[in-house]
């Protein structure tokens, strides 16, 4: 077992201590990826990477119940889902009226316009990924893993116990899968269907 895995054995056992000693060990990768998916995010985003991993690591070691991870993989993935979660938190806090939802910011330099995503559309992949998870849940995980938490086709494989073939399928399908759901929330193609 590597350090990190004893350390989330030991977590899992009721050491109070072993939260403590995991942060240094994987604190650079969960800020990688932090800083990996606030690039995604709309121009004008204030939260930091370091604020992100910081959330992130109280929510996985701060609710009621004691979190379950088999490997450093596993807990980076499931990091990368709770990232996902605030991110999408946040869109939808500033969607609101009181978050200012009906304020929208014009960034200056055009050529950002296209790289990050506004925060409805951040929403509305949430929404659409929520929705294949109720269609094909094993669909849903393998995005997630590939897409929030950043790993290869056979890591994610891996982790969801899959032969790299069918995974790579899933993904195929699930790809798929969200364009379609995603084309069909888009104003301009509900109106052509009227």
């Amino acid at each position: 077992m590597s350090g990190v895995t004893q350390i989330l054995s030991r977590f899992e056992s009721g050491d109070p201590t072993a939260a403590d000693e995991l942060l240094p060990l994987v604190y650079a990768e969960l800020r990688k990826l932090a800083a990996q998916q606030l690039r995604r995010e709309h121009p004008g985003q204030t939260l930091q990477a370091t604020a992100l991993v910081h959330e992130a690591y109280l929510r996985l070691f701060g609710g009621d119940q004691v979190p379950r991870w088999n490997n450093r993989r596993h807990f980076i993935a499931a990091a990368a889902q709770v990232m996902r979660r605030i991110l999408v938190d946040r869109a939808r806090h500033k969607l609101s009226s009181k978050g200012g939802g009906q304020i929208s910011r014009q960034p200056i330099d055009p050529k950002d316009w296209a790289t990050n995503r506004p925060p409805a559309e951040v929403v509305a992949v949430h929404d659409a990924l929520d929705a294949l998870a109720a269609a094909d849940p094993l669909a849903a995980e393998l995005v997630k893993l590939r897409y929030f938490a950043g790993l290869s086709i056979e890591e994610a494989a891996e982790i969801l116990e899959l032969s790299r073939a069918t995974a790579y399928r899933l993904w195929v399908y699930a790809r798929a899968w969200l364009r379609a759901s995603l084309d069909a929330e888009r104003p301009e193609n509900n109106s052509r269907k009227v």
